[in-house]
């Protein structure tokens, strides 16, 4: 498991890092690509209060990344729940308990905030990555849905 892991919040300097991140697998690889929009969409993530995006860095490196949402609703006593997304780890770090270390420290987060739930989405395809939450506790209870516009 990594040791010297630095979780910090993203900067601008990492958005090329975490694009790369993103498009590092075979569904990514096919829905990111070159575009102006990911610094627009940096700056919107960064200005909300309800968005945390997030680095884990090793050795000065950008090594993983993800998403927290923190999300209000009436639902569960009018609980807020946190939302994790887009976790991706670099190629050169996976299958080295840094994914794990990730979504620890990421329902740690959640946790101090006094979220009621964790919640998260993984595409289909990815059997690895859903094996990987069950293993962290994470039971797939629902049924997720998704229209592309």
């Amino acid at each position: 498991m990594p040791t010297d892991v630095i979780f910090r919040s993203a900067t601008e300097k990492d958005v090329p890092a975490i694009v790369a991140l993103l498009a590092d697998d075979m569904i990514g690889a096919g829905r990111e690509g070159e575009s102006g929009r990911y610094l627009a969409a940096f700056r919107d993530v960064d200005a909300d209060p309800r968005n945390h995006l997030v680095v884990a860095e090793i050795d000065g490196e950008v090594a993983g990344t993800l998403q927290i949402t923190y999300i209000p609703g009436l639902s569960r006593m009018g609980a807020e729940r946190a939302q994790i997304e887009a976790v991706r780890v670099a190629s050169a770090h996976r299958s080295r308990g840094l994914g794990r270390e990730m979504i620890t420290w990421a329902v740690d987060q959640a946790k101090q905030r006094g979220c009621g739930l964790v919640q998260l989405t993984s595409d289909k395809r990815r059997s690895d990555a859903i094996r990987f939450y069950e293993s962290l506790g994470f039971e797939p209870t629902h049924e997720g849905l998704k229209l592309q516009l």
